[in-house]
């Protein structure tokens, strides 16, 4: 037993002064290190146009409330009716209303029978005054002065019936112009008042003859638009079909999503076309205008920004950029670039600004 302890220890021994030499983990590191393929950032003419979303809207469209509190009376026209600028749409019924324009009737007709007196008895005591010293001066002019007060007195009460008169009108809902009721949120007998454009309207109205087809340009876009050239575009529920029109205006600011609205008129001849409608748009770009292109796989997109890496001095530099046209291969950025920069094609978020690069 002792004789085979003895052995073991002296093999142990044995190989820890062998001629074996540490294993090198810097080789290994070495050729496992990913290689990275530099490029460099072309400069190419844009497209002859750009493609975007667009959605069709009404070319007018009005949310209906009352004027005046008031019940619903009758009704003339449901979802999908076509009506006529000046057509009777509602009639409200509100008894106090027709209370008040009495009221206000009766109170103008006293006014002017009172001012017909006062203008009577002033003619009177004028022509009496003819002969001298039958009617003092004093007297003349009191009359003269009750007779415009009761005139005053008498158009006030005239205006306030015009007044009454006027918001009894309120009670009459109309058409301010050809469209097509596309919303009924009341019945008869329903209380109606006035309310807020957050409230529900009574009816919602669309002219739908012509509509408009909006479309957001991207802020890198808005200078290199055509507005000479026609836009052709098509619509995702009619596929197929082109239509060809041309811009009819654009909104001259960018809004919330730095972009700029413009707006396509398209004629519904047919009525096939609805308001909501998704399409696609090739807006016509400018010829000439030429902008920066990169590789897509040199984009790094993060949650906090996106960028490509520019090769600089054999170091990584991280440049912030912003996307504009795209295909399978390549894309258009903007940002602090430059042509023949050179960049890193297959770049990803493992590299760090200041990185050697080889």
């Amino acid at each position: 037993m002792k004789l085979i302890i003895s052995a073991s220890i002296a093999c142990f021994f044995a190989a820890c002064s062998g001629n074996q030499k540490p294993v090198d983990l810097t080789e290994a590191k070495t050729a496992g290190s990913k290689k990275y393929e530099i490029g460099c950032i072309t400069e190419k003419a844009l497209s002859s146009y750009a493609q975007l979303p667009g959605q069709l809207n009404p070319f007018n469209e009005v949310n209906l409330f009352p004027k005046v509190n008031g019940f619903v009376k009758q009704i003339f026209v449901d979802r999908g009716s076509q009506v006529r600028k000046g057509q009777l749409l509602i009639t409200l019924e509100a008894p106090e209303m027709e209370s008040q324009l009495q009221a206000a009737n009766s109170r103008y007709l006293q006014a002017q029978e009172t001012a017909n007196a006062s203008k009577e008895k002033y003619t009177r005591l004028k022509q009496a005054a003819a002969e001298p010293g039958s009617v003092s001066p004093l007297d003349l002019d009191n009359a003269i002065s009750r007779m415009k007060a009761d005139i005053a007195i008498a158009n006030a009460e005239k205006s306030n019936v015009e007044s009454v008169r006027t918001v009894s009108g309120y009670l009459h809902i109309y058409a301010p112009f050809d469209g097509m009721i596309v919303q009924r949120n009341v019945s008869p007998g329903a209380l109606v008042a006035p309310g807020k454009s957050t409230d529900q309207p009574m009816l919602v109205l669309q002219d739908i003859r012509r509509l408009r087809l909006e479309v957001a340009i991207p802020e890198n876009y808005v200078d290199k638009v055509d507005l000479k050239q026609p836009v052709t575009f098509t619509f995702n529920a009619m596929p197929g079909i082109q239509h060809t029109a041309k811009i009819s205006r654009l909104a001259n600011t960018l809004g919330n999503m730095r972009s700029e609205a413009i707006e396509i008129d398209v004629i519904n001849k047919d009525g096939q076309l609805k308001p909501g409608m998704y399409g696609e748009v090739k807006i016509p770009m400018l010829s000439g205008a030429k902008s920066l292109v990169v590789p897509n796989s040199a984009i790094v997109r993060s949650t906090e920004m996106e960028y490509i890496i520019v090769v600089k001095n054999g170091k990584a530099k991280l440049v912030d950029i912003k996307e504009g046209l795209a295909n399978k291969n390549a894309t258009e950025v903007f940002g602090n670039l430059a042509a023949n920069d050179q960049i890193i094609q297959n770049a990803s978020d493992d590299i760090k600004e200041g990185d050697l690069i080889k």
